[in-house]
């Protein structure tokens, strides 16, 4: 409303309002990584770090949220994926994401806190891009995901 007031009154005001400036979250030019992780925390370390670089984080905090993300048509150019959800493992999206004609090729960044052989591959099978124990460094997170986009 007070912008329809100062367009009446003075119209000269309306081009002297400065653009907004834009952020990590909402510049559209971003790669956008989508975190899937039921630890909160985890998340959020993650998003502030990538955020405060060249990309736009999307937090899914279980399975089903992530595959609901992952089967929209929203831009996803990298999936981080923990291997220990609820409602459905970081595998199980991994494998049904494998099947999405517009997401096959998404590179996939798998997290957990168990190290095991097994899971690794497993992961490797379904097509994981790399596979991250817990505890790891932001820093070199960051730096693994510079490095899958500039391949």
């Amino acid at each position: 409303m007070l912008g329809t007031i100062l367009a009446t009154r003075w119209p000269q005001a309306v081009h002297l309002t400065p653009d907004l400036p834009m952020t990590a979250a909402t510049d559209p030019a971003r790669k956008t990584v989508l975190v899937a992780d039921d630890e909160p925390y985890i998340g959020r370390i993650i998003q502030m770090k990538l955020e405060n670089g060249p990309y736009r984080v999307e937090l899914a905090h279980d399975g089903r949220e992530a595959l609901d993300r992952l089967r929209g048509q929203d831009s996803i150019d990298l999936v981080l994926l923990d291997i220990m959800m609820p409602h459905a493992s970081g595998l199980d999206v991994l494998a049904e994401l494998r099947q999405l004609p517009h997401r096959s090729g998404t590179p996939v960044i798998m997290l957990t806190a168990k190290g095991q052989e097994a899971d690794r591959e497993l992961a490797a099978e379904y097509g994981a891009t790399d596979f991250l124990t817990k505890p790891f460094s932001p820093k070199k997170l960051l730096a693994r995901i510079d490095e899958i986009f500039d391949r």
